[in-house]
């Protein structure tokens, strides 16, 4: 991360991050969201190191392409971000406890199916383990509703007790531009609509299918090659 950095995005996954992200990166602040976390070379062992072994972060190298950033993983290191970037504005987008609740729940019941590829693709497996292991440290290791609205409840409290009011924006995406463009000090973009990207189940997998399809093909090719060695060593054993 530069000098440059403006917005740290402090809002929990499935609050309405991809529509911010894709505001942010309109406003002209580059935007980096969990989607980047596969894309960028090293970025996953890189978050994995973080979160797990809780090694020390290296935000200038993970961030140094970008000016702002949401969704998890580092919407739960806001509070390190904000002390390493005393100048930037935190962004805490929210939405109902409930319908927040359906969404991350919906999100985990379309990954799911998924999961197999891990097996064949270690690099798909240690995705899906990041994310697991985000969800159990940050949010509840209980899979039941009531842990979870607790844990969506404390995190919003958390965020707006230990960011000074002056530089908070607690935001629906429905808010539309004005108050994020007047609270980032940007123009309100007069001929584009905000972004309200669909984080529905279609869209989950249309993410996934783009981070996957590359993953799924390695997958079948190995088992093609697999299985060629085997031919080839059972016919050198006739």
């Amino acid at each position: 991360m530069s000098k440059d950095f403006k917005v740290i995005g402090a809002g929990l996954p499935r609050t309405g991050t991809m529509s911010m992200q894709a505001a942010l990166n309109q406003l002209g602040f580059r935007c980096y969201h969990m989607q980047e976390v596969p894309r960028v070379p090293g970025h996953l062992e890189m978050w994995n190191d973080i979160v797990v072994e809780e090694a020390s972060p290296d935000w200038d190298t993970l961030f140094e392409e970008y000016q702002a950033t949401v969704d998890a993983p580092a919407c739960f290191y806001y509070r390190e971000l904000l002390e390493k970037y005393p100048e930037a504005k935190v962004v805490l987008t929210v939405r109902d406890a409930d319908r927040w609740y359906e969404s991350i729940m919906t999100l985990l019941r379309t990954v799911k199916p998924l999961r197999p590829i891990g097996i064949i693709i270690p690099r798909v497996g240690r995705f899906m383990k990041l994310t697991d292991d985000l969800i159990h440290k940050f949010i509840s290791s209980a899979n039941d509703r009531e842990s979870y609205l607790q844990a969506f409840d404390r995190h919003n409290a958390a965020v707006q007790r230990n960011v000074p009011a002056d530089r908070l924006l607690v935001f629906h995406v429905q808010d539309g531009w004005e108050p994020l463009c007047e609270f980032l000090q940007c123009p309100v973009p007069e001929s584009d609509p905000f972004p309200h990207l669909n984080e529905g189940s279609a869209t989950i997998k249309a993410k996934m299918k783009e981070f996957f399809f590359t993953a799924r093909v390695k997958a079948v090719l190995l088992l093609i090659g697999l299985g060629v060695l085997g031919m080839l060593a059972w016919l050198f054993m006739r």
